[in-house]
């Protein structure tokens, strides 16, 4: 159904926001402790506000300092409430990214199922366009007048070559009826849409005028009206948003498959082949590499951060960008337990996805790690490859 790359981003992206909520439960866990300290406004006996600091102190630093511990260690003259708080706020961690991990985990796989349907209700949105278009000439032609005719330029988008040949294809019919896609209660918002946002656009006035459009011209003003109406405009996005809980992480990725349609269209116009090239791949086993990637980066989170911490000596982890560990540690819990998959394709793919979503020295941080990292695990026998997985990496 979607490639792996896209998989890869859509883990990534639930990462990114699983590291965000478990830094948020950390400091609710944190100001649970403080708020047990405070002193009690309704007690009648005298609160002593500095000892209650104190002991604030003392449990919050017992939490921090047991976080990963099965049990519990402290100074053999820690009092029993502050040992009590710091097992309170511990378990309300844990049991806080427990919830958030289930409803990422969950969340991811039915928004990754999503994406197919989104990117064909852009496409949807273009054909329909092209209706209007049509209709709209037809209408010029019913009610004609000296003032009013309507001219060949005024069909060249109904006649849009490359969405034509989308809209007669089987598979982009099967697939629409598959995904659910209608767009039916749009009628008026098409009309609205095209006349406040495609009709002004300079480059649709330029394609009118155009007596007989090539294939080019057809596919620069699908792609423009793609970019620049429909995933620019708040009004048709807002359209989208109401759709997707996670429009605002899917959009880009939206975006690119229905491109990609286009041009695999116009590249492959005097072909019987797919119109729909991220469509038909194996879902099951996609799937399943989808869900381990994720788990099993949090799995492995602290190994993963020790081995980067290592080769970061002149740098403090913490202070590594964000993104960059969560790249990184998805890389190399690729590299170790999926066996089928070469060395270089997920080296390849992380500094990719770094490109995109983090800072602008990224890349040659992520490679410069990945390659001192993977050939490290390779000798320590970490890295065990097998089948396809060994091709690339002689």
């Amino acid at each position: 159904m979607l490639n792996r790359r896209i998989l890869r981003v859509k883990a990534f992206q639930n990462l990114y926001a699983y590291e965000q909520c478990r830094a948020s439960n950390f400091n609710l866990a944190k100001d649970q402790i403080k708020d047990a300290f405070l002193p009690d406004l309704n007690s009648m006996e005298v609160q002593d506000k500095n000892l209650l600091k104190k002991e604030s102190a003392i449990s919050t630093e017992i939490f921090i300092n047991n976080l990963n511990s099965d049990k519990l260690t402290s100074k053999s003259d820690t009092n029993e409430r502050i040992l009590k708080e710091a097992r309170r706020a511990i378990n309300f961690y844990h049991s806080s990214n427990k919830k958030d991990f289930d409803f990422l985990s969950k969340n991811m796989i039915a928004s990754a199922e999503r994406l197919p349907q989104l990117y064909l209700y852009s496409i949807e949105l273009l054909l329909a366009f092209t209706d209007h278009v049509a209709s709209e000439a037809e209408k010029k032609k019913k009610y004609a007048t000296d003032k009013i005719l309507p001219t060949e330029g005024d069909l060249n988008f109904a006649k849009n070559k490359i969405l034509q040949k989308i809209r007669n294809s089987a598979e982009y019919k099967s697939a629409v009826t598959r995904q659910h896609v209608d767009i039916g209660e749009l009628e008026l918002e098409i009309k609205e849409w095209f006349r406040d946002y495609i009709k002004p656009l300079e480059s649709y006035q330029n394609y009118i005028k155009i007596s007989d459009p090539t294939l080019e011209d057809d596919f620069e003003i699908a792609d423009e009206i793609l970019k620049k109406v429909i995933f620019k405009t708040d009004a048709v996005l807002n359209f989208f948003s109401e759709k997707d809980f996670n429009w605002t992480e899917n959009k880009s990725i939206v975006r690119s498959l229905a491109s990609k349609v286009l041009k695999n269209v116009k590249d492959h116009y005097d072909s019987a082949g797919e119109v729909l090239p991220e469509i038909a791949i194996n879902w099951e086993d996609d799937k399943e590499f989808f869900q381990n990637i994720f788990n099993l980066t949090v799995e492995n989170d602290e190994i993963n951060k020790e081995l980067i911490s290592k080769r970061t000596q002149n740098w403090d982890i913490e202070r590594v960008a964000q993104t960059d560990k969560i790249i990184i540690s998805m890389a190399l819990t690729e590299m170790k337990n999926f066996p089928s998959i070469p060395v270089k394709v997920s080296i390849n793919e992380y500094i990719d996805i770094s490109k995109t979503y983090s800072t602008p020295k990224s890349k040659q941080f992520v490679n410069g790690l990945l390659d001192v990292l993977s050939k490290e695990l390779t000798e320590s026998g970490e890295i065990r490859k097998s089948g396809r997985g060994l091709l690339d990496n002689k």
